[in-house]
């Protein structure tokens, strides 16, 4: 990694940092450290579920299915991706969850990485923690 460049499995890597590929949270002399965007390879199983919905949103986000069928829920309205393809843009202050409908790959991007969001215990993060 000492000449720039990372090279990597998105479902090996994704272990490593609860699916979170690139963002303000890898090192600083990682290629992966980006206070720009965020990128998650999300492995989300049948059934799995967002704990709490994300508000007061500061981030852009898009989320690309890459298997299975996942739906993502806004204040009166659901989208479910369903196709290899299917994506979905929301922008800021739009509150949104999600859940599972069958075992998933979603690939998510967010920007500007924002340091603090995050829900302990909580695979995919966009709430701030209670105080912030």
């Amino acid at each position: 990694m000492t000449d720039g460049v990372y090279v990597g499995n998105a479902g090996k890597d994704a272990a490593l940092d609860r699916g979170w590929l690139l963002g303000h949270f890898k090192d600083p002399a990682d290629p992966r450290h980006s206070e720009a965007l965020e990128i998650k390879w999300g492995v989300h199983p049948r059934g799995d579920e967002r704990a709490h919905w994300v508000t007061g949103e500061e981030r852009t986000a898009l989320q690309v299915l890459v298997s299975g069928r996942f739906r993502v829920e806004f204040p009166g309205r659901s989208v479910v991706l369903a196709e290899q393809g299917d994506y979905v843009v929301w922008g800021r202050g739009v509150d949104h969850s999600w859940y599972a409908e069958e075992e998933s790959v979603v690939l998510t991007v967010r920007w500007p990485s924002v340091p603090g969001y995050a829900v302990v215990g909580q695979d995919d993060s966009g709430a701030r923690p209670a105080g912030h």
